[in-house]
């Protein structure tokens, strides 16, 4: 008979549910939680998790738990008046306590439920501390491993010079969402070529026409554009005159002249030739990515990747050939069939390239409960967290410093994507995009436009998400246009 993997989270006399949910799914990733905001505990789900907070002289906080037949639970009190905060992080923490002793494992990241942890470092960098008052007070608190919490220190000493700028400084992100075929565990916004080939041509003019309104905007606010970024999808899945015709677009409407950087994603190695990539260099771009994932010829073939390591290699070597100075390549730890041997070769190979940059990403699951406390899932998640301990230390061993980091839901092991990079070639849009300080104009399907004050309030306007939508309703989502103009005048005036 089949286990039944439902579970319920009930709620008392609190509203502290996203925290309690984010924090169960530490330990049970992946899982559509049966939310019980009445406190009243479902009969037909066997899995369940309570969290209560009882009033009275004293505040009670207690959770409960039953997992597969076994039952657990924790309690502990507080002050009556004590803050909000105070209440929702002793609760979760007694949740976490609760759930790590009943599943035996200890997340990496412990308490931590942010996609952002080099935010917490340097917010305490900022308050004066030193880094090793940041780093007691902060595995203190959230009971981060040391191997973690190094890791977040070393990116934020990166970071930490590079941050400050001017509210008027912005990013431009351009989105070309095409792909030759779409990878299996790709959970981004991206059409394969199958599928959206006839859309192509409308989309590309739909989006030149969307970055001419852009570049009437910047400079009426008194902006100015710091880095431009097109990403995808896959931006060499369109026709080199296609990719030829939003560059120029670009270099045509924007005034780039004081732009840092310039990426292109040129992404995947069966897409890119020799002739997208004298566009890619003609047009401007500093920095373009060649994105293997893996040098394992079987992984790519099972991930569903139309072309070899060696042609993942020798795009980079044309690029190199070619003059391009600053290249990325990415890696994911955690492919499927991948193993620690087979990822630890790739690392090797592609640090004998030396790419300028390496970014090594942890595979996210869309149903991690499938691998939930199952022998298969305690195997892998060994194997994913010795893939991402390689990375961190080969890849500073061998020049590359972490310079900027951020967690996914759903990652195998609740770890970490890192991007690694020789001095000087920290990309300061992947920087800036997670620190969430900088405006960001998104152009393009599923692309967000980002607007932050200088008091940090963040005023967020979404482009439609599929490319039919996005040319069928162009003229609606103009419409938007009003008020992202409304925002940029208040941060104009300030």
């Amino acid at each position: 008979m089949m286990e039944d993997r439902r579970y319920a989270l009930v709620f008392r006399g609190h509203h502290f549910g996203y925290e309690v949910q984010a924090t169960a799914k530490i330990f049970i990733p992946g899982v559509r939680f049966v939310l019980c905001e009445d406190g009243r505990e479902p009969e037909d789900v066997p899995n369940c998790i309570t969290t209560e907070l009882c009033p009275g002289e004293s505040l009670l906080l207690h959770v409960s738990a039953v997992l597969d037949g076994k039952a657990g639970e924790r309690s502990c009190t507080l002050a009556a008046d004590s803050p909000e905060a105070d209440q929702e992080f002793t609760l979760c923490r007694l949740l976490y306590d609760l759930l790590r002793d009943m599943t035996g494992y200890t997340p990496p990241w412990g308490l931590l439920t942010g996609i952002r942890p080099v935010r917490k470092v340097i917010q305490c960098l900022d308050a004066g501390m030193t880094t090793e008052q940041a780093a007691a007070s902060l595995r203190e608190r959230y009971l981060i491993s040391p191997e973690k919490m190094q890791l977040a220190v070393d990116t934020a000493l990166v970071q930490h010079p590079i941050l400050p700028h001017s509210p008027k400084e912005i990013g431009l992100y351009i989105s070309i969402p095409f792909c030759p075929t779409r990878c299996s565990y790709c959970s981004f916004v991206s059409h394969s070529m199958e599928t959206a080939k006839a859309l192509i041509p409308g989309y590309v003019e739909k989006l030149c026409e969307e970055i001419a309104v852009y570049g009437k905007m910047i400079p009426a606010f008194g902006l100015q554009v710091q880095s431009v970024y097109i990403g995808g999808g896959t931006p060499t899945a369109i026709s080199a005159q296609e990719l030829r015709q939003v560059m120029e677009a670009v270099a045509t409407h924007i005034d780039i002249g004081h732009a840092r950087e310039y990426t292109v994603e040129a992404g995947r190695a069966d897409t890119i030739t020799r002739e997208k990539l004298a566009v890619i260099r003609e047009m401007g771009a500093t920095r373009i990515s060649v994105n293997p994932q893996t040098l394992q010829d079987n992984v790519l073939e099972v991930i569903g990747r139309k072309h070899t390591a060696r042609q993942a290699v020798d795009a980079f070597l044309l690029a190199r050939d070619m003059g391009f100075e600053d290249i990325n390549m990415d890696l994911i730890a955690g492919l499927p069939t991948d193993t620690y041997e087979g990822f630890s070769d790739t690392l090797r190979r592609v640090m004998a390239l030396a790419p300028d940059s390496i970014t090594v990403h942890t595979l996210t699951l869309k149903r991690a409960a499938d691998l939930y406390r199952t022998e298969t899932a305690d195997g892998t998640i060994a194997q994913v967290e010795r893939m991402a301990a390689l990375s961190a230390k080969a890849l500073p061993e061998g020049g590359w410093r972490p310079y900027y980091l951020y967690r996914q839901k759903n990652t195998v092991g609740n770890l970490e994507n890192v991007g690694y990079a020789k001095p000087g070639k920290e990309n300061l849009y992947n920087i800036l995009i997670m620190d969430e300080t900088q405006t960001i104009l998104g152009a393009g399907c599923g692309a967000s436009t980002k607007v932050v004050l200088p008091d940090g309030d963040i005023t967020r306007i979404l482009n439609y998400k599929f490319p039919y939508e996005y040319i069928d309703r162009f003229e609606k989502m103009m419409e938007k246009k009003q008020t992202l103009r409304e925002v940029l005048a208040k941060l104009s005036s300030s």
